[in-house]
């Protein structure tokens, strides 16, 4: 059992996170594949994908070892969505956190030497990691993205209203179920091993994911102690909520489409504002100025796309149910 001990400057420091990203996503689904006991939310997904990843995969696996912990993909690609941010975040991961993330990794035998390469920063072996997370990126989450983004959107929006309604503590009744408990001010999350944290007023950041399914995580950014660990809560638990999401899902093409008709970089911006983004946060992560990023959102809003508040100082742009469908594989404007 591990326990997050909150003080009341920690429960004002609560926010809730669009997810955490597609790297850490893809690796998810990996280790739901190749699991045992697959819920009945994920068996159309697991039937339409399995026999596709193919040896493509092994460096990633790798990083997977079945016994110990395993390699935080999250710490070291970020909460990206976009999984070319991902692959970018891994090749310059910071040596320092390369160390601390695998120094505890118990490697096969047959990975030892190759893994050894990864922590000194060897770009072929990296090389080969980030091929092997686009190969599986393509075949186990991005044929399905409209649907994750929607359910995604859709969870943080619930989540949301719950703190707006009753502030941090509704939200977090919310967000406990069988794997969490809210005990004020002590939040329990059920782990094989015991341990006690204090936010110590850092606050907490809830990121609802897709593919972890064996229970909730709690990641810490380990190279800045002064940052919020992230609780990463799964939210698939039932084929009525799966069935939703692996609709249209072999629409490979979709993501081409919304270019053509957008152009890369409106899409772009469409599709990581489909779990909510400030225009800070977009312009560091699409390279581009922030009035560059000002412009293309008020593009996108003007054709009722997109929607714009300000919270606090930030200004967070949010995707509209008309954008949302544009998102979703298969469709197609509306004239």
């Amino acid at each position: 059992m591990k326990r997050i001990h909150f003080t009341d400057q920690d429960l004002m420091r609560v926010r809730v996170a669009g997810g955490i990203g597609a790297a850490a996503e893809t690796l998810d689904s990996l280790r739901l594949l190749h699991g045992r006991g697959v819920g009945l939310g994920f068996r159309r997904w697991q039937v339409a994908v399995r026999g596709r990843v193919d040896e493509r995969a092994r460096p990633l696996l790798a990083l997977l070892p079945s016994l110990g912990p395993q390699v935080d993909v999250w710490s070291l690609a970020g909460d990206s969505m976009s999984i070319e941010e991902a692959v970018d975040r891994l090749l310059g991961a910071p040596r320092d956190l390369l160390r601390v993330e695998f120094e505890n990794v118990r490697f096969r035998r047959a990975d030892r030497v190759w893994a050894r390469n990864l922590v000194d920063g060897d770009r072929e072996a990296w090389l080969q990691v980030t091929a092997a997370l686009r190969a599986c990126h393509g075949v186990t989450v991005a044929p399905y993205g409209g649907g994750v983004r929607a359910h995604l959107a859709a969870v943080r929006g619930a989540y949301a209203n719950a703190m707006a309604e009753g502030g941090v503590e509704r939200l977090l009744e919310q967000v406990c179920g069988p794997l969490l408990r809210w005990r004020p001010p002590v939040l329990e999350l059920e782990h094989p091993r015991d341990a006690d944290i204090r936010l110590d007023g850092r606050g907490l950041v809830i990121a609802p994911t897709v593919f972890s399914s064996g229970g909730a995580e709690l990641m810490v950014p380990v190279l800045d102690p002064a940052a919020p660990p992230v609780l990463a809560v799964p939210t698939v638990s039932d084929a009525l909520v799966g069935g939703t999401l692996w609709d249209g899902g072999g629409d490979a093409s979709a993501g081409q489409a919304l270019e053509d008709l957008l152009g890369r970089t409106r899409a772009a911006i469409l599709e990581s504002v489909a779990v909510g983004r400030s225009t800070t946060d977009l312009a560091r992560r699409l390279g581009i100025a922030p009035a560059m990023v000002s412009h293309h959102t008020s593009v996108l809003r003007n054709a009722g796309l997109v929607t714009t508040r300000r919270e606090g100082k930030a200004v967070l742009h949010t995707v509209t149910s008309m954008g949302m469908a544009l998102l979703e594989p298969g469709s197609r404007p509306v004239r």
